[in-house]
């Protein structure tokens, strides 16, 4: 028994974790063909995705929703249930999209606000106003995506975003340095490599969904089902919890960000630098996180406590080795990892120390997303929202204040604020799963 768990899960969270690491491959690919052209340049794409990326995590949060229901159909054998779903969480993710997109569009003058160097204000906002298209494609990926995995079909994520990844890495190069014809764009070729890739994957994916038998049993109910309340807000308000749990965190890591610009561009590009280094290793507990929400929401909809119980321990001890592994990873090749991203002396030893704070949270980082993501399956949604708001917003924030600044810590205080909120949030999480398993009616089995 065990071991078919292990496998099981390993089986579903190798395709998840290679398309979570090919989008965080996309932020690397960009801040390497950056780095190559400068350090002002780097920052001003740093910049960017520092706001961008709050409300383009609000935007895949909201189709997360998608998962545990889908698998409450699928369970069921409800091609008709599928169907609305689909359709529901389709319109709805778009127009959060659209609406984000818009306020987007009217925030880039906020960057001129953020206490960052002048040089690199200017380079960002070209570069943000493109980006931020790139919002609506990745609406569509993201609601395919997580369809397909509530069907406990994780590959064609993973495929799709290979594919993408690819065309962005040919795409920077031939954009920035204007190769095969292409107009030689400098650094804002960057922005438009990863707009066309993300296109390219929202709507192969959606393609794909309508297409693949595989996983378009609902298309004979497709029209038939209508746009209506019952499925569009439940989507709505689940959505939306889950929406604001991923939104507080890169929240916090996203003022983390701006806060360490305000020590100059070379803390903001040790900041990024370590950032996506720590992003990169997360997207591997990410999905075991994802796999998770699959196992556990498929044994809650068959009512299988057994099961259940078995899948919410082999996720724990999965993510501990995982991520055990990737900290001694950073202590390792800290050095190395930095030097690959830039080649300023002060950046590189800077960055360097940032990863051993990354090797510190590995752990604690890793069991809160597996521990989100298994309430996530539980349709728990209230306490971790509550617990990632006062974990993130009212305990990251004011502490990375407090060290950075008032303890002239600089962006070290920063990261050590970061590093005490995720255990808080680790410790609280995974204290509700404990008390949820031990209360069974509260599954509702």
């Amino acid at each position: 028994m065990s071991y078919n768990h292990t496998r099981q899960m390993v089986k579903l969270s190798l395709p998840i974790v290679a398309a979570q690491v090919g989008h965080v491959l996309t932020g690397i690919v960009d801040n390497y063909f950056l780095g190559k052209i400068g350090k002002t340049e780097q920052a001003a794409g740093i910049l960017s995705n520092n706001l961008f990326i709050i409300l383009l995590v609000f935007s895949i949060g909201m189709s997360f929703s998608m998962t545990p229901q889908t698998a409450d159909a699928h369970v069921a054998n409800d091609d008709r249930q599928k169907a609305a779903l689909f359709k529901n969480g389709l319109l709805l993710n778009l127009l959060v999209g659209v609406i984000l997109f818009v306020l987007l569009f009217i925030s880039s003058p906020l960057l001129g606000y953020m206490g960052q160097e002048a040089e690199v204000v200017r380079l960002a906002v070209p570069f943000f106003d493109v980006l931020i298209f790139s919002i609506i494609p990745i609406s569509i990926f993201f609601t395919c995506k997580q369809y397909c995995e509530g069907l406990s079909n994780t590959r064609a994520s993973m495929y799709i975003s290979i594919v993408g990844n690819l065309l962005n890495i040919l795409l920077n190069y031939m954009l920035i340095y204007g190769k095969c014809g292409l107009p030689a764009m400098g650094y804002m070729g960057s922005c438009w490599a990863t707009f066309i890739a993300r296109t390219f994957m929202g709507f192969s994916f959606l393609l794909f969904v309508f297409n693949r038998k595989a996983v378009n049993s609902f298309r004979v109910y497709f029209r038939e089902v209508s746009i209506n309340a019952s499925h569009f807000f439940g989507l709505l308000r689940m959505g939306i919890g889950f929406a604001m749990q991923s939104t507080f965190e890169v929240t916090a890591f996203a003022i983390a960000g701006i806060m360490s610009g305000v020590f100059g561009k070379e803390s903001l590009d040790s900041h990024g630098i370590a950032l996506s280094m720590a992003a990169f290793t997360f997207m591997f507990a990410s999905g075991l996180g994802a796999a998770s929400t699959i196992q556990v929401s498929t044994f809650a909809a068959s009512k299988d406590k057994v099961n259940l119980k078995l899948a919410v321990r082999h996720s724990f001890k999965l993510v501990l080795i995982t991520m055990s592994f990737m900290a001694l990873m950073f202590v390792v090749l800290h050095n190395w990892l930095s030097s690959v991203f830039s080649s300023d002396p002060a950046i590189i030893e800077m960055a360097s120390n940032l990863m051993l704070f990354a090797a510190m949270f590995q752990l604690f980082d890793g069991i809160q997303v597996v521990a989100i993501s298994i309430l996530r399956g539980l349709e728990d949604v209230r306490y971790p929202t509550a617990v990632t708001f006062f974990g993130y917003w009212l305990i990251a924030l004011p502490l990375a204040y407090f060290f950075g600044f008032e303890w002239h810590m600089q962006v070290y205080g920063i990261w050590l604020a970061l590093s005490i909120s995720l255990l808080f949030v680790a410790v609280c999480l995974f204290f509700r799963i404990r008390y949820l398993l031990s209360k069974t009616e509260k599954l509702d089995l």
